[in-house]
């Protein structure tokens, strides 16, 4: 089996980047709404961006529409 980790907001403090590098962790999955310096990465780890969601969103809490459309398949 596989083990995969997901997070929000990777704040990577104190031993994590050693204990998740180190671990038989496949993937580390975290978003960028908080910025992790190049010495806190690790090869497992993988970043996705939400600058396009939060832009969508911004545009359409602006145009009154609704925002769940944003979140449906």
């Amino acid at each position: 089996r596989d083990i995969y980790v997901c997070a929000t907001h990777a704040l990577l403090s104190g031993q994590s980047v050693e204990r998740l590098s180190k671990a038989p962790i496949k993937e580390v999955t975290v978003t960028d709404t908080v910025m992790i310096p190049k010495a806190k990465r690790f090869p497992t780890l993988c970043v996705l961006s939400v600058g396009d969601l939060l832009a969508k969103a911004i545009r359409y809490i602006h145009s009154e529409q609704s925002v769940s459309s944003l979140f449906e398949g």
